[in-house]
């Protein structure tokens, strides 16, 4: 688990409560079971309708990738390539076959490795890995989408709820001491709106959005030292058109490794 968002979830939400109860209000104030139903229920109404469900069925998958700590192998998927290129220029593109059936490597690697020792030209082997490439890119944004749409119907939902509140505000005008709690209660569900939208549902899209900009920069160093090794360039040639992918931190750990 990705310990960093879950900290700044629990932080924000504190600075929160803490900063309501410092201006004398009570915690119990922001606790409104019809205010969480309206807003809460209406926005997962909206987004169902909103969504096709094969991709609704993938929500509790996507919502736990944004909680889970992503291991970036890019300097490993390095030191792999160079490794290959030395066994490529040593005992030929056909070695590679008795590494297809190794699961821990990463699949799409795997794909590009088959097409090499099968024979594919490298214009069909780029265009093909680059239209999975664009499959994958396109159903981590349908799972985006969820959460974005998510925003945008909660704070909608909130003031739904508070329009509703107010309607009830009304029907008791013939009660003054009763106004000022009554309306206090209705604007507890666009608090929940607003919320919930900014504090939860569009801040896991973006974290989605940079996990998806990251796996797709990965998979393209992929494609491009898969036809350098198809091509025959040298080992350390390949390690240094590949550091362009890198940090400099990144970088540095893969000289201070001794592996360029």
């Amino acid at each position: 688990m990705d310990i960093i968002i879950i900290v700044s979830l629990i932080f924000s939400f504190l600075c929160i409560i803490l900063g309501f109860t410092l201006e004398g209000g009570a915690i119990g104030a922001l606790l409104q079971s019809t205010a969480a139903i309206i807003v809460i229920g209406g926005t997962i109404g909206a987004v169902g309708v909103s969504t096709q469900g094969k991709v609704l069925k993938r929500f509790p998958k996507i919502f736990l990738v944004a909680f889970k700590k992503r291991e970036n192998n890019i300097i490993d998927s390095i030191i792999f390539f160079k490794n290959m290129a030395i066994k490529t220029r040593k005992d030929g593109l056909l070695s590679m076959e008795s590494d297809l059936n190794d699961t821990k490597i990463d699949h799409f690697i795997r794909k590009g490795l088959q097409m090499i020792v099968d024979g594919f030209s490298p214009e069909i082997i780029k265009s093909s890995l680059e239209t999975k490439l664009e499959q994958i890119s396109e159903r981590h944004h349908q799972g985006i989408s969820i959460f974005e749409a998510a925003g945008g119907y909660g704070p909608t939902m909130g003031i739904i709820g508070t329009v509703m509140g107010l309607v009830q505000v009304l029907g008791s005008l013939d009660d003054p001491d009763e106004l000022g709690p009554k309306i206090a209660v209705a604007f507890i569900a666009t608090l929940y709106g607003i919320g919930t939208a900014n504090l939860i549902w569009l801040p896991i899209a973006n974290k989605l959005k940079a996990l998806n900009d990251e796996e797709i920069i990965e998979k393209e160093m992929y494609i491009e030292a898969l036809l350098l090794i198809q091509e025959g360039a040298s080992p350390n040639s390949i390690v240094s058109k590949l550091e362009g992918y890198l940090t400099e931190s990144e970088v540095e750990k893969l000289n201070i490794g001794g592996e360029v």
